[in-house]
C-alpha cells in the first residue's frame, strides 16, 4: 500500500483572497418521481397548472412524463439556490393531481412488469418536442426504460473571470498558459477541475451516496449482484450509491470511445464523433418501427450529445442554433455541472446546505490543485475506483488504484478533507458566515463514523420501516403535507402563475411557426456528420 502523504500535496495560492470569489454562482437541477398514492409511477399527464414542459425555465420533465425535473436559476449563495428550489417543491406539490406525491429516493420503487408502462415524456406536436419525445423512446430502447426512472441532484457552479485573470497574471510557471485569451484559459482551468473531480469521485460518492438499496422491481429482466434485505428490497451491504454503479446509468457503447477531458478540442472532436458514427448494436434495433414510426434518432454511438453520461459535465449555454458542443467551441466554458449527487432522502428537497458546501468546497478545491492529463491507465484507475466505492464505499480496509499501486481509502479521504478546510475558510470570508467549515466537519464525522453515512442510515431505516417502498413512501407523505401547507409570498405565487401561462404561450408559438414535418426536420439527424440543434434551450 501506498502513503497517502504521498499523492498530494495542496497549497491555497499565495495570490488568491476571498474577493476573487465575489460573483461566484451557483445553481441546483433535481429530478423527482411522480408517484401514486399506490405506490406505482403516475400515469397522468404533466399537470397542466406547471406550465409547458417544453419551455418552462424551471419546471420540466426528464426521461418520463413522471419524472419531474426542477431547475433553479443561477445565484450567489447556496441559501438562495436552496430557497428557490423548496418553493419549486410548494409549487409542484400543490398542483399534483390528488394522492400524488414526489418520490424521496434516487432509485425507483414499484415499477410495473411491463416497463412500456413508463410514459416517455411530451411535449407537443411541434417538431422540437416530437425530436424530444424521439430522443427518449431510442434511449428507451437502447437501454430499457427502467434505467432511465433513476432520479439525481446536478449541482452547477461558475467562478467569477476576475478569479482566472488573477490566476492568470500568476501563472509564471506555465507561461504557455499566459498567452492564452481568457476564455480558453478559463475553459483550460475547468478542464483541470473536471479531471480532478473524477479522481475526488469516490469521496463524493462515499460521502454523499443515498442508494445502497433498490426494490426488486427495478431489476426485473437484467443479471445483478445485489441481495435481498427486507420485503422485495435488494441491496449490497457496503454500497453508498448504486445509482452510479453497474446498475445505473452505463453505457458499453461509450465505453469505447475514449473521450477524456485533457482539454477541450479533444474533448469536443470526441463527442462530435460520436454522434455521427454508426453503432451496430444501435443499428439492429432499427430506425423505425413497422408502421414507418421512428424508434430512435439515430442509430449513431450517441444520439445527441446528452446521452453521453459522466459523472461531471462542461457546460456553455447555447444560443439558438447552437449544439452544446458548439456552444463550448464558440464561447468556451461558463461553468460545471456535477452529477454524482443521489437525492438526499433525508432532506424534503433532495439536497441540504450541508452537501451544497461541501460540493463547492470540492469544485474550487479540485479547480486549483495542479491536474495532469488522465492517460488511459489512469482512467482504468478511475473507472473501476468508481465501481469499488459504490458496490463496497464502507468497507472500512476499502483500497483505491492507481496506475502506480493501491492506498487504503480512508486515510487518503482524511487528507483530502483536510486540505479542503483552507478552501472552506476562504470560502466562509465571502459569506460571513461558517456554513462551509461546518459542511467538512460533517463530512468528516461520516468519513470517521461510517453509520453517519446517508448510505448507511438509508439501509437503517430501509430495515425498521420494512422495505424501501414503506421507507419512500412515509418521507414522501411527511414532505407533501409540509409543503402542500406551506404559503408562498404573493408575489412569487404570481411569478410561477405568469411564468407558467407564457411557457404555454411559448410552445404554442412554436408549434404555430413549423414548417415542415417531422421526418424531414429529423432527416439531417440520421446522416454520418454533425448537425445544429434547433433548439431554443440547451436541455434535451
Amino acid at each position: 500500500m501506498r502513503n497517502p502523504d504521498l499523492l498530494t500535496q495542496f497549497n491555497v495560492p499565495a495570490w488568491l483572497t476571498p474577493d476573487h470569489l465575489s460573483g461566484m454562482q451557483r445553481g441546483i437541477e433535481k429530478e423527482s418521481l411522480r408517484m401514486q398514492a399506490n405506490g406505482f409511477l403516475s400515469q397522468t399527464d404533466h399537470p397542466r397548472a406547471l406550465g409547458s414542459a417544453l419551455t418552462h425555465p424551471h419546471i420540466t420533465t426528464d426521461y418520463s412524463e413522471a419524472l419531474i425535473e426542477l431547475i433553479t436559476p443561477p445565484v450567489s449563495h447556496p441559501q438562495q439556490a436552496l430557497d428557490f428550489l423548496r418553493q419549486l417543491h410548494v409549487v409542484v406539490q400543490q398542483n399534483l393531481p390528488e394522492g400524488e406525491t414526489l418520490w424521496p429516493l434516487s432509485m425507483p420503487c414499484m415499477l410495473d412488469k411491463d416497463e412500456n408502462n413508463i410514459p416517455l415524456a411530451r411535449y407537443g406536436s411541434s417538431n422540437l418536442g416530437q425530436f424530444k419525445t424521439l430522443y427518449r423512446r431510442g434511449l428507451g430502447i437502447r437501454y430499457g426504460r427502467r434505467m432511465q426512472t433513476i432520479a439525481g441532484v446536478h449541482y452547477n457552479v461558475s467562478f467569477p473571470d476576475q478569479l482566472f485573470t488573477a490566476w492568470q497574471q500568476h501563472s509564471s510557471t506555465a507561461p504557455e498558459l499566459q498567452q492564452l485569451s481568457l476564455q480558453d484559459y478559463r475553459s483550460e482551468r475547468y478542464f483541470g477541475l473536471i479531471r480532478n473531480f473524477l479522481r475526488l469521485a469516490p469521496l463524493v460518492v462515499y460521502l454523499l451516496g443515498a442508494s445502497p438499496s433498490v426494490c426488486a422491481c427495478f431489476l426485473s429482466g437484467r443479471q445483478h449482484h445485489l441481495q435481498p434485505l427486507v420485503s422485495g428490497t435488494m441491496y449490497l451491504p457496503e454500497a453508498t450509491a448504486l445509482r452510479m454503479g453497474r446498475l445505473g446509468y452505463q453505457n458499453s457503447a461509450q465505453r469505447g470511445l475514449g473521450i477524456h477531458y485533457n482539454n477541450m478540442q479533444d474533448y469536443i472532436r470526441g463527442i462530435e464523433q460520436a454522434i455521427h458514427t454508426p453503432y451496430q448494436a444501435f443499428s439492429e434495433l432499427g430506425l423505425d418501427d413497422e408502421n414507418g414510426e421512428p424508434l430512435q434518432i439515430n442509430d449513431h454511438v450517441l444520439q445527441i450529445e446528452n446521452e453521453y453520461y459522466s459523472p461531471i459535465r462542461p457546460k456553455q449555454i447555447p444560443q439558438s442554433g447552437e449544439t452544446p458542443a458548439q456552444a463550448l467551441k464558440n464561447r468556451g466554458v461558463a461553468y460545471i455541472e456535477l452529477r454524482a449527487v443521489d437525492i438526499n432522502p433525508y432532506s424534503d428537497i433532495g439536497i441540504d446546505l450541508t452537501s451544497a458546501c461541501f460540493l463547492e468546497v470540492v469544485a474550487l478545491y479540485a479547480l486549483l490543485q495542479e491536474s495532469p492529463a488522465i492517460n488511459d491507465s489512469e482512467q482504468d484507475c478511475i473507472d473501476h475506483n468508481l465501481i469499488k466505492v459504490v458496490d463496497q464505499g464502507r468497507n472500512v480496509n476499502l483500497s483505491l488504484n492507481t496506475p502506480e499501486g493501491e492506498y487504503l481509502f480512508k486515510p487518503w479521504a482524511r487528507q483530502q478533507l483536510e486540505h479542503m478546510q483552507a478552501i472552506a475558510r476562504m470560502l466562509d470570508e465571502t459569506t460571513a458566515q461558517p456554513i462551509y467549515q461546518a459542511a467538512l466537519q460533517v463530512m468528516s464525522k461520516r468519513l470517521e463514523h461510517v453509520e453517519h453515512t446517508l448510505s448507511a442510515q438509508v439501509l437503517s431505516d430501509t430495515v425498521t420501516a420494512g422495505g424501501s417502498w414503506r421507507f419512500g413512501h412515509a418521507l414522501a407523505s411527511r414532505y407533501a403535507t409540509q409543503q402542500g401547507e406551506q404559503q408562498l409570498p404573493p408575489e412569487q405565487q404570481q411569478y410561477f402563475s405568469q411564468i407558467a401561462e407564457q411557457s404555454w404561450q411559448a410552445q404554442a408559438q412554436l408549434e404555430q411557426q413549423d414548417q415542415g414535418d417531422f421526418k424531414t426536420y429529423l432527416a439531417p439527424y440520421r446522416q454520418n456528420h454533425a448537425v445544429s440543434a434547433t433548439s431554443p434551450k440547451e436541455h434535451v
